[in-house]
């Protein structure tokens, strides 16, 4: 590094100026890629004027990357990986998305819209209650089936997503459903995240063990049975009573079962709440 980097790098004005400067460039080129991020969520690309036509659509670029980011795990995908797969140079990619943060944004609006992958016959089981508490159900069940088709929603959904127009539709017709709960708005909103983060945290659980097996090659099962020894061992050495004294089969279940069984539990506290108001 030469002197004068040097000393436009340390603490002295001309140093904090050139910071200044740098900061500057970073915030207009990160304001100009969500602006056009923006733009293509709400208005898709532009429409081509004179010259040769795109050679590819915004719908090919996004089934293409969900597939990737499906089969091999949202680490896979890069802007160069899509590139190739599409066969066209990185760079040309560039012209469609801006970035890697722009095209998960993309595919998160893209996914909200494909309501075919959560059908409700195999996603949603018999209705155990109806009206708004009936909508937030299938809600929870419908997300559920959707983050477990696609796995790495869950990494974008907490990474301060774009909304598109998907998105906020499908947030609409939840809080359409409750507009006569004795709620405030913010309160109606805080209720809809509140499923969302039971949803989010409960197929965390199923993901994180499922990947775990994927990776290691042990089964669940395998990996408890390896367990049992020590732990049948500390059960008999009377340091846990309460648990030793439970049932064999605490342990077992489905993960749908749980996720019905802890749903329940969430929509009947939340229609005490609703009842309690109501009084």
């Amino acid at each position: 590094m030469s002197a004068q980097e040097n000393s436009e790098s340390d603490g002295s004005p001309r140093g904090h100026a050139q910071l200044r400067r740098t900061m500057a460039r970073v915030e207009s080129k990160n304001d100009e890629s969500l602006a056009r991020g923006h733009a293509l969520l709400w208005h898709g690309l532009p429409q081509p004027g004179k010259g040769p036509k795109p050679s590819l659509s915004l719908e090919q670029i996004l089934i293409t990357a969900i597939e990737i980011a499906d089969d091999e795990g949202i680490d896979a995908l890069s802007m160069r990986r899509l590139a190739g797969q599409l066969g066209v140079g990185a760079m040309s990619l560039y012209r469609y998305v801006p970035g890697k943060l722009e095209l998960l944004s993309l595919m998160l609006d893209h996914v909200m819209a494909r309501s075919e992958e959560t059908n409700t016959a195999t996603a949603f089981p018999a209705a155990q209650t109806e009206g708004w508490l009936r909508t937030l159900e299938r809600y929870a069940w419908q997300h559920r089936a959707r983050y477990l088709r696609h796995p790495w929603l869950l990494s974008v959904s907490i990474a301060r997503p774009m909304l598109g127009p998907n998105s906020v539709a499908d947030l609409e017709r939840v809080v359409a459903e409750l507009h006569t709960l004795p709620m405030s708005d913010r309160e109606k909103i805080a209720l809809v995240t509140t499923v969302d983060g039971f949803v989010t945290g409960t197929v965390q659980q199923q993901v994180m063990e499922e990947g775990a097996a994927r990776e290691t090659g042990i089964s669940d099962e395998e990996f408890w049975e390896r367990q049992a020894p020590h732990l049948l061992q500390a059960m008999e050495s009377g340091r846990f009573p309460v648990l030793a004294a439970m049932s064999s089969d605490m342990f077992e279940g489905s993960w749908d079962d749980d996720f019905g069984f802890g749903l329940r539990l969430l929509l009947n506290g939340i229609e005490l709440e609703v009842a309690s108001r109501e009084r």
